[in-house]
This record gives C-alpha cells, structure tokens and sequence, in this order.
C-alpha cells in the first residue's frame, strides 16, 4: 500500500534559498515539495488548488504583507499548518505571526538545523519556536509581572493552578515535551494536562488556544514588543 506523503509549498522570493530549503527537505522521504513560489497571489492560488498539508512562509514577499498573507491562507485551506521561516527574529514578529494563525517561527540563519525538527513539532499539532528565538523572547518576559486572565472568565478558572500554567506555555508556543522538561513531568502528563485543558474550554486546535489566551488577556502581545 503506497503511503501519502506530506505536501509541502514553499513560499520565498529567493529561488537560491528555496532550492537550499528543497534539499533539506529531500532527507525526508515522507515530504513531498507540492509546490513553489515567490510572491503572496502565487501561494494564495496554490494554496487554494493545492491544500497542502504544511507552507514554508518567507514573512517579506514583494506584494502582500507577510502576517496578512498567513491569515488569508488559512481562510483558502483551513487544515494547511504554516511555518514561518524569516530573517526577522524580533520578539514583536513571532508574536504576530502566532495570533495571524502560524504555528511555527525559525530564523533563516538556522533552517539548517532547525527546519526538519519545526516541521515534525507542527504536524503533530504543537507549535514551534527556534531555539535562539524562544531564548530571546523567555529573556523578555523574565523581568516583566506575571499577567493574569480575567477573572471573570469562569472557562480559565476551571482549570486547575497547574492547567493555567501549562496552558500559558502553550499560548507561547512551546511544545508539550518542552513543557514537560520545563515543569518537570513527564511528557504524558504535559500531554493529558493539555488535553484536559482544551476539553474544559471547549478549543480543537492549537490556534484556538493561542486566540483564547489572547481574548481572555492571558497573552498580552504589546509586552513582547
């Protein structure tokens, strides 16, 4: 029985770094590389005729705003999962790419390195940070007060005081074998904590998490600036 491999468009307007992409993605017999482009309209009508399983999104095209981009992708293929793969590694950036809808953030500088293990996190439905991007933005919210949800919010409440903070590492994109290590449990309890959260809110995916905490103020994106 053939197995269907994971589609993957690229979206970059430097063929070379695509082609540097392509060749890492090549170690991977379970990916296929769908399709590729280089401007916004492009990934769009691929998007729409293709619906790949996972976009490679260069945040700086040539016609359309990258976190636009992100949030009009999704409305063409609701099920495709986007990684941003960029120059940018300012806090303010990965944290707006996250509430337009990715799942995903590394620094060019890095795919090397980082991009097969970002893809492996967001298909199994965790959200991903590279390292020296989660270490700057951990390094930002170190010296800033805790922020708490809005206490009306009797959803959030429901949770337990070890939910609510498992639930606030998922917000910013932390994996759940990541939380387990930073919590120190095991990667099953981080993950029945996790599953526990999302049937008391009522939320299917990552996504959802993210605009919950968002709504409800537990992620305050304005202090990652």
């Amino acid at each position: 029985m053939t197995v269907q491999k994971i589609r993957i468009i690229i979206i970059d307007d430097h063929p070379l770094f695509r082609e540097g992409l392509k060749t890492i993605l090549n170690r991977k017999p379970a990916y296929e590389v769908a399709g590729e482009a280089g401007t916004g309209r492009e990934c769009l009508q691929l998007a729409k005729n293709l619906k790949p399983d996972l976009i490679l999104l260069d945040l700086s095209l040539p016609d359309i705003r990258g976190l636009d981009l992100i949030r009009d992708i999704l409305k063409a293929s609701v099920k495709t999962r986007i990684l941003i793969v960029s120059m940018h590694s300012k806090i303010d950036y990965i944290a707006k790419a996250f509430q337009h809808g990715a799942m995903g953030y590394i620094v060019k500088e890095s795919a090397a390195e980082t991009l097969l293990i970002g893809i492996d996190h967001i298909l199994k439905g965790n959200f991903y940070m590279d390292t020296s991007v989660s270490q700057q933005v951990v390094k930002k919210l170190a010296g800033l007060p805790a922020k708490k949800a809005f206490s009306t919010n009797t959803g959030y409440e429901a949770l337990t005081p070890r939910e609510q903070e498992v639930m606030a590492l998922l917000a910013e994109g932390i994996a759940v074998n990541q939380i387990a290590e930073q919590l120190f449990i095991s990667p099953k309890t981080a993950e029945n904590h996790r599953s526990n959260i999302m049937r008391k809110l009522g939320l299917h995916s990552g996504i959802e998490l993210v605009r919950y905490a968002v709504k409800i103020g537990l992620i305050d994106t304005d202090l990652w600036k």
